[in-house]
């Protein structure tokens, strides 16, 4: 068996600075405020789990992260890079930020392949031989190489959802994102990409996931993170998280999720 090591990324933070660092974050969707001053600091190779209700504020956040959803007040710093309105900063930050959605987001004309090689063709300038040939080392590793000449919709959810995976990890990136990667699967189908992503979490990949998936957060979390009402309620380790929580939210929400 191979090496599957990754491949330092170029993008890093400098040593001892956090890959994600949010101050003050606060976000309006017109009059109603989706974010409340949120300061969140994520260390290198740290993995977090963000759970809360629906509406919380969870999804957005992380789409802050890479300016999917611009932030109106406060500061985010991606790997030593603020951002802000600035367009080179923006697509700095989206070269080195991974994000795998809920409903996969592929191009349903292309290929496996062909999905995989797009972004690194077009926004790394790489040669078609060498965008290939990344493609198929992550498909290999996410175990679906033989997909590769097939549509997405020739497969599954949950193998559409590891193409998505792959594909992100094709451009080499220090920090992955994922927005409920699970919730729009079947059941069988949820442990497949489970898996996939408890993979990149033992390689040291910085990770923030949101998702319900408590028995992952568990298995893989150095923190989790409780959001109600567009507020970090509560965050801890998993065992004093789900043992001992503090916040009578955070209780209310986990006996209604761990008890279904």
């Amino acid at each position: 068996m191979g090496d599957t090591r990754r491949a330092a990324s170029p993008h890093a933070a400098a040593p001892g600075a956090p890959a994600i660092l949010i101050e003050g974050l606060n976000k309006w969707f017109g009059e109603f405020q989706v974010l409340r001053n949120v300061d969140l600091r994520v260390q290198r190779g740290e993995r977090i789990v963000i759970c809360g209700p629906s509406g919380s504020g969870k999804s957005t956040l992380i789409r802050c992260i890479n300016r999917l959803e611009p932030h109106q007040q406060g500061r985010i710093e991606v790997n030593g890079i603020e951002l802000t309105d600035n367009l080179k900063n923006i697509d700095k930050v989206r070269s080195t930020v991974g994000m795998v959605f809920q409903h996969f987001n592929l191009f349903p004309h292309l290929t496996v392949l062909q999905n995989c090689t797009l972004a690194p063709l077009w926004v790394l300038k790489k040669p078609m031989a060498e965008a290939q040939a990344t493609a198929m080392r992550y498909l290999e590793r996410v175990r679906i190489a033989e997909l590769a000449g097939k549509y997405p919709g020739q497969i599954s959810g949950g193998q559409q959802q590891r193409v998505a995976i792959a594909r992100a990890l094709c451009m080499n990136p220090s920090i992955m994102l994922f927005d409920e990667p699970t919730s729009a699967l079947d059941p069988e189908m949820v442990k497949e990409v489970l898996d996939t992503m408890i993979m990149l979490a033992g390689e040291g990949m910085t990770m923030l996931c949101v998702t319900h998936e408590m028995g992952f957060a568990k298995a893989v979390a150095d923190r989790v993170i409780f959001m109600d009402r567009g507020e970090i309620v509560e965050e801890n380790d998993p065992a004093h998280f789900f043992d001992a929580p503090k916040n009578e939210r955070t209780k209310q929400f986990l006996s209604q999720i761990l008890h279904r």
